[in-house]
């Protein structure tokens, strides 16, 4: 008689995504076994859901009572505090670990420093910088090219729209993008020595298409939207699709020269730098 080992239930999974991702109390709900957060990364897209709809509309309502800039610092601000900073401080070690790291095991030694270094601090201030910037041209365009079958009061509510629901469609696709990591390199530490004491496991078929449907799902409708509604070209939406997969592509070369394999702060660079590409592209594309 053959018993069944994995009691795992099947919300277990994407609820410990959601407390691994997130600082939402998701942990007064369950409690996964340490097994579902080693499949995390297969969630990673729906979590983008989260964090990316409360970045949108914190945008949206704020944007209805604040300036331009205003509304979109308190939208970063809004992801920030869902996230607990957790892209931001694996961005900050990847900067440091690679920009001052001279051989594998230095550039682990400097990620898994507690302390920021100089590259982290510099490189966190362009990352904002340049995001808030992007965020703000975004929001600032003029829309001039409505189709006939959309409408709204004024040309700022569509503006708004616009930059809203950009965010809403990066934040998962990116996160989609970046999950592919796990994929194409081994993890390059060993299991006690990650942070998080959990080594993802690469997906199979069933998950990848999960995660693939769940971070494309939003992109698609968001891109329907842009042709139907604000006539934006469907070649345009080709290369928002294609330049952070070449950005990703560009981070992975680095990881395998310097790293032979990818670390959780790895991950978290990964999707800013993919999702502010992004976000860059369409601007320059407006």
């Amino acid at each position: 008689m053959r018993l069944r080992i994995d009691q795992t239930k099947w919300w277990e999974t994407p609820m410990a995504a959601l407390i691994f991702f997130t600082r939402l109390p998701f942990w007064r709900l369950c409690s996964p076994s340490k097994a579902c957060y080693q499949h995390v990364v297969e969630y990673w897209p729906l979590a983008g859901w989260l964090t990316g709809g409360i970045m949108a509309l914190t945008f949206y309502i704020t944007s209805a009572w604040f300036t331009l800039p205003v509304a979109v610092l308190l939208a970063i601000i809004a992801r920030i505090l869902t996230t607990g900073a957790l892209h931001e401080d694996g961005l900050a070690d990847f900067l440091d670990g690679f920009g001052g790291g001279y051989n594998r095991e230095r550039i682990l030694s400097i990620m898994k420093d507690s302390h920021i270094g100089t590259y982290g601090v510099l490189g966190l201030i362009l990352y904002f910088a340049l995001l808030a910037t992007t965020l703000l041209a975004i929001g600032d365009h003029e829309i001039t090219t409505l189709t006939p079958s959309f409408a709204l009061d004024n040309a700022d509510s569509a503006s708004t729209l616009l930059l809203a629901s950009t965010i809403l469609a990066a934040d998962p696709f990116c996160k989609m993008v970046s999950g592919q990591l796990i994929m194409f390199l081994p993890y390059a530490r060993k299991e006690e020595e990650a942070k998080s004491k959990t080594v993802y496991v690469k997906y199979g078929l069933q998950a990848g298409l999960r995660l693939a449907l769940t971070g494309l799902m939003p992109l698609v409708g968001w891109g329907w939207m842009m042709n139907q509604w604000f006539a934006v070209p469907f070649s345009s939406i080709e290369v928002l699709v294609a330049v952070p997969c070449i950005v990703f592509y560009l981070l992975y070369l680095l990881m395998n020269r310097k790293l032979q394999g990818y670390t959780g702060d790895c991950c978290g660079a990964t999707f800013l730098l993919t999702e502010l590409s992004f976000y860059l592209t369409f601007a320059a594309t407006l």
